[in-house]
């Protein structure tokens, strides 16, 4: 038996080659697109809801303490955020959004309260969140309240949140 010689066949082998490559590279290129586009919306529609958590509530809370004027009506926290050294990285918007929605809970105890007795009830967010851990998407995170206060029967709370690195044993 003899093998055909393939010196007649090498245009064809490359042309074929090409042709592979050029769809693998397409295939690439298509799918790194696709999953940009993909986290860009997921981001987005956490952003939304979680603004759409925000929006329910304070609804529920304003048609709650409509006629009374001098309370705290609903609670919006802030991160700020911090320029990262080069080995950290940068919390995503998913987590930034449930840290926010976890110190707002945490804080809901203070809605309803007389906004002239601020300094007391800032007291308590200071106790209540003081370097308090919180577990996120498997991350834990400590938060510090930098800033609070209150606008337009808004509490306001700025805080910081961390990596939280354990103690050694």
């Amino acid at each position: 038996m003899r093998v055909p010689p393939f010196e007649r066949y090498t245009k064809g082998l490359q042309a074929a080659g090409l042709l592979l490559l050029g769809i693998v590279i397409g295939a690439a290129l298509f799918s790194a697109v696709y999953h940009s586009q993909f986290n860009a919306l997921v981001e987005m529609k956490s952003d939304l809801e979680q603004k759409l958590d925000q929006y329910e509530e304070d609804i529920r809370y304003l048609n709650l303490f409509k006629n009374q004027h001098t309370v705290i009506k609903s609670v919006l926290p802030r991160l700020e955020e911090e320029v990262l050294e080069k080995d950290e990285q940068a919390m995503d918007e998913m987590t930034k959004g449930k840290l926010k929605s976890r110190i707002k809970e945490d804080l809901g105890v203070l809605i309803g309260k007389s906004i002239y007795e601020i300094d007391s009830n800032a007291h308590i967010a200071r106790r209540l969140l003081s370097r308090k851990v919180y577990n996120v998407n498997g991350k834990e995170f400590t938060v510090e309240i930098k800033t609070v206060l209150v606008v337009d029967n808004v509490l306001q709370v700025w805080f910081k949140a961390d990596v939280y690195d354990r103690p050694p044993a």
